[in-house]
C-alpha cells in the first residue's frame, strides 16, 4: 500500500494565481481535484499548499478515493494524428509554403502561438 509520504514526494504540479477579489493568492494541485488553498503571500500560499496536499491525501487514503499520480512528459510521444477538412489542409499547405517552412512546422507555430495566448489570459 502506498503511503502519505510516497504521494507527498511525487512531483504534483502546483498552480498559484493571484486572487483579484480577495487579495493574496490561490493555490491548487490540478491532479488532486478540490485540493485548493489560499495565502496572503507567495510564501504563505506555498506553505499552505503543502498542508492542504497532505490533508487531501490523508482523507483520500482513509476514504479509499483513487489518487492519480502526476503525469510526466515521458507519458507523451509528441505526435498525434489529426483529420481536417480538405479546405483547411489546402490553406495550411499554402501558408506554410508562403512562409518557406514545412506544414508540420507551420502547424506547430500556430498551435504554440494559440497556446501561449490562452495561457497569457
Amino acid at each position: 500500500m502506498k503511503t502519505i509520504e510516497y504521494y507527498m514526494n511525487l512531483p504534483y504540479r502546483l498552480e498559484i494565481v493571484p486572487d483579484p477579489d480577495e487579495g493574496g493568492y490561490v493555490a491548487s494541485y490540478p491532479e488532486l481535484p478540490g485540493c485548493i488553498t489560499v495565502g496572503d503571500s507567495i510564501e504563505d500560499v506555498a506553505r499552505n499548499a503543502l498542508d492542504a496536499k497532505r490533508e487531501w491525501l490523508i482523507v483520500a487514503l482513509e476514504d479509499g478515493i483513487a489518487i492519480s499520480e502526476p503525469t510526466s512528459l515521458n507519458d507523451y510521444s509528441g505526435q498525434f494524428k489529426l483529420r481536417i477538412p480538405k479546405s483547411l489542409h489546402k490553406s495550411l499547405a499554402e501558408n506554410s509554403k508562403r512562409e518557406g517552412i514545412s506544414m508540420n512546422q507551420y502547424c506547430l507555430y500556430l498551435l504554440s502561438k494559440h497556446d501561449a495566448l490562452e495561457h497569457a489570459l
